[in-house]
């Protein structure tokens, strides 16, 4: 499986912010796109992941389900939580794994994997942001998907959830998954850079 973008252009709002993009990134490998605020990380992003529109270029992904779109293997982790506050740990989950479809995996398990487990009737309101982005991070594992999207994965978590979340990225890794992540800091795992410039 490999992901690749040639030439990739991005506007928005009238305004030029990237062009000319190359990038590629092969099953078991990690991609880390750096650069200023304003440089076009987040927009890369969501460019792949089908939420923007190209405005020139092309994105393609060889040797993925060929009855899939791109977006359709493909999870996004947003720099916000998705997260609905009223519903519960384990409903938030439920409610993830329901709307994705695709192959499921059992939510109490995945809470026990991400330390959830214990505010699993918890409404989500309550958590720490630290809980709130292993929530987010447990929608990687509720539903398989090949290719993760990631931007500023790492942000609120602490040190032992960032040892957590490394571990996860690497057996996803393991399993023949790629990751493209936006990111300031390193991800603790192994990764190409792909650095964009810009305004800071």
């Amino acid at each position: 499986m490999r992901l690749t973008g040639s030439g990739v252009r991005c506007v928005r709002g009238g305004r030029e912010v990237f062009s000319g993009l190359y990038f590629e990134a092969a099953s078991g490998e990690a991609l880390a796109i750096t650069g200023p605020n304003g440089a076009g990380k987040t927009s890369l992003l969501r460019l792949i992941g089908g939420l923007l529109t190209i405005a020139g270029g092309s994105i393609s992904l060889e040797g993925g389900e060929s009855e899939l779109t791109l977006p359709e293997q493909i999870h996004y982790l947003g720099h916000r939580d998705a997260i609905k506050p009223a519903l519960s740990v384990s409903e938030n989950l439920w409610f993830w794994r329901d709307f994705l479809g695709g192959e499921a995996f059992d939510p109490a398990e995945i809470l026990v994997v991400v330390g959830l487990d214990h505010a699993a009737g918890l409404p989500a309101a309550f958590l720490s942001a630290g809980q709130r982005r292993r929530l987010s991070i447990a929608r990687l594992l509720a539903v398989r998907r090949p290719v993760w999207l990631l931007d500023e994965p790492t942000n609120a978590l602490d040190a032992a959830g960032q040892t957590l979340f490394a571990k996860l990225m690497g057996e996803h890794l393991l399993r023949g998954g790629l990751i493209i992540a936006a990111t300031h800091t390193p991800l603790g795992i192994t990764a190409r850079e792909l650095r964009i410039g810009g305004a800071s």
